[in-house]
């Protein structure tokens, strides 16, 4: 018997009683001898009786302890043999010594032991950090518990719940929003009967295609269906890129003004408010990119299929009216204005600036515009407006900005809505007051909350947005010649010279400022270069590659260093060329940062392209920065890029 139960048992209340006894035989035996003499033959007695029970129930107690004993082995082995779980023990040369017989059958195998744990379970990786691992094996997909410390490993079959799982993501509701671009612009160019027979036939196309997809559609505007799908179906409609952009666009590719469709598509979420306000967000980015494309946004990542075409020209100024008006009255609401551009300020971003600061000025309010730095492409154009004390006492440092902001600083950015590009990022967020004016498709990264927002990708460059701003803002204002001139130089610079880009909306931008005193000598004088730098631009287009026939990739010396400018300048170099539908140049700029410029005739996205890579900008003209990587890394990246297209 175990010491603790021997204490129970001969513990100190036998003692006592053993004592008293002692006690009342000795106090019995002073009265009379015969009657201690029997008191003394019953304790004796009743000691040996003591004695013999507790050897009764030693015996007993041992018989029970085995009995529990076997049944709990039992027990436990039924259990580790018949339990759902397969278990498997192995060494450390990942020999397996043990499996339980689930184990077996989780194989496939009669006899695991001796056999390699890797040859049984072929792609099973088990690293000292994890302690649990989803593993599929024979079409079951399992839960492994990793006990490494004692070589030991549970399975346990998850199949049911992670079909359970995949069942439910596939039927997870989806809400999108398709827009018929170019309506109303339709409206202007066509009779009421042509134009009821083409919205129809437009409409037949789109039904059809969601019957045929299983999407539910509902026309709820003139130019606006709401469709509902669930997730596995998005998921088809993304392998096939939404076609039915091309067809529609194929379909109306004949008129005058081309219907196309813009669609937003919302879906990662279970509340239908919260779609439908995704949905509409969705939508906005398609159509800020110009239309013609579909946005797809499921939680934080936002993924675009077509944008094959430029965005449409708008053929009446009303909003350009509605936006200068919106304009004038923010600027007499605040107390000062700062314009600020994007980091490396081309032609076009001071150009605008400088159309805006005007615009300030017409209104008699006090206007600063933000630089930090002057590039070759700008140099000089800042001589001409250093030579100008007003105008140069305009121009301050991102650091001066900040200390001037109050609360009531009207704060307007030209020429990017990305606030990862703004020369000084921390005005963004000392002001609530915004206003953006941007001529590039609209991206994922966007400033948030502008009270104003001018963002139209049909136009050839800010300056024209900014000179169309400029004619509403009075009926007889008189500009600059120097602010006339660099608007202009903006313009001709975006548009190649009215090569690229250029509306009838441009022409007419560009002959109002001509009549208030553009010179357009003195802009090519701007545009001029040095032959230093025509020759390190002629050297990066002397190392160019002919890639899948029809696009050329340039990379710059690893030795040198180049600017934006040149980098952008040899890329459009290289699309002249003959047979060349898209042009990239790969350079290193001064702090080790690779750029790459990409342009197109259009019929190839290059702003996708520079999407994936972290860029932006337009369907003809984008470009990304990459830091950390080499020339040759990034060569890589931009051909895997090119081949997944």
């Amino acid at each position: 018997m175990p010491k603790f139960l021997l204490k129970r048992w001969y513990g100190l209340h036998m003692v006592l009683a053993l004592s008293f006894c002692l006690l009342l035989l000795a106090i019995l035996t002073l009265f009379h001898w015969m009657y201690g003499a029997i008191g003394i033959v019953c304790l004796i007695g009743l000691i040996l009786f003591a004695l013999q029970a507790e050897k009764g129930f030693q015996q007993d107690l041992r018989l029970y302890l085995a009995t529990i004993s076997h049944r709990v082995k039992k027990a436990g082995d039924g259990v580790i043999q018949e339990m759902p779980i397969g278990i498997v023990l192995f060494n450390e040369e990942k020999t397996i010594e043990w499996t339980n017989p689930l184990m077996q059958v989780i194989a496939d195998e009669e006899s695991l032991i001796g056999k390699n744990l890797a040859d049984v379970l072929p792609g099973l990786v088990l690293k000292p950090d994890q302690k649990r691992i989803e593993f599929s094996f024979n079409d079951h997909v399992y839960e492994v518990l990793v006990r490494l410390e004692e070589r030991l490993l549970y399975f346990r079959d998850i199949s049911e719940q992670k079909e359970l799982q995949g069942r439910y993501q596939r039927e997870k509701t989806v809400l999108g929003i398709i827009h018929l671009d170019n309506l109303d612009e339709l409206a202007q160019v066509m009779d009421d009967q042509s134009r009821t027979l083409l919205s129809t036939s437009v409409s037949g196309v789109i039904n059809e295609w969601a019957t045929k997809h299983g999407v539910y559609l509902r026309r709820v505007t003139a130019d606006k269906f709401l469709a509902m799908m669930d997730r596995q179906t998005l998921d088809k409609l993304e392998e096939t890129r939404f076609d039915i952009l091309d067809v529609v666009r194929e379909m109306t590719a004949d008129n005058k003004i081309p219907i196309t469709l813009s669609i937003g598509i919302g879906a990662g979420v279970t509340s239908h408010m919260e779609l439908g306000q995704i949905a509409q967000s969705s939508l906005d980015i398609a159509l800020g990119r110009g239309g013609d494309q579909a946005a797809v946004k499921s939680g934080n990542k936002i993924t675009f299929y077509g944008g094959k075409s430029n965005a449409v020209e708008k053929r009446t100024r009303v909003r350009a009216r509605v936006i200068a008006h919106a304009l004038r009255d923010l600027i007499h609401e605040a107390e000062q204005v700062i314009v600020m551009g994007h980091k490396q300020s081309d032609m076009d971003s001071i150009g605008a600036s400088l159309g805006v600061l005007k615009t300030v000025q017409v209104h008699n309010k006090p206007a600063y515009v933000v630089l930090d730095e002057i590039n070759p492409s700008i140099e000089r154009l800042m001589k001409e407006i250093n030579g100008s004390p007003e105008l140069a006492e305009s121009f301050i440092t991102p650091e001066q900005a900040l200390r001037l902001i109050t609360g009531r600083t009207l704060l307007v950015v030209v020429d990017t809505h990305r606030p990862s590009l703004v020369i000084e990022p921390r005005l963004l967020y000392e002001t609530s007051r915004i206003v953006v004016i941007d001529h590039h498709r609209r991206s994922e990264e966007f400033i948030e909350d502008p009270v104003l927002i001018y963002l139209e990708p049909y136009a050839s460059s800010t300056a024209e947005l900014v000179t169309e701003l400029l004619q509403y803002q009075s009926d007889r204002i008189n500009i600059d010649t120097l602010i006339a001139t660099a608007l202009l130089a903006g313009i001709v610079v975006d548009t190649k010279s009215f090569a690229f880009r250029t509306g009838s909306r441009t022409f007419e931008a560009a002959s109002f400022l001509r009549r208030n005193g553009a010179d357009t000598a003195t802009v090519q004088r701007y545009l001029k270069e040095d032959l230093s730098n025509f020759v390190k631009r002629a050297r990066i287009v002397m190392n160019t590659e002919i890639y899948h026939t029809n696009m050329a990739i340039a990379v710059g010396n690893p030795q040198e260093s180049y600017t934006q400018v040149q980098v952008a300048q040899a890329a459009e170099v290289l699309l002249t060329l003959s047979g060349i539908q898209a042009a990239f140049v790969v350079a290193k700029r001064s702090d080790d940062t690779v750029m790459i410029s990409a342009r197109s005739l259009g019929d190839i996205n290059v702003q996708s392209i520079m999407e994936q890579l972290g860029g932006g900008g337009h369907l003809t003209g984008a470009a990304t920065q990459i830091e950390g990587i080499s020339l040759n890394e990034a060569v890589r990246r931009l051909k895997e890029v090119i081949d997944a297209l």
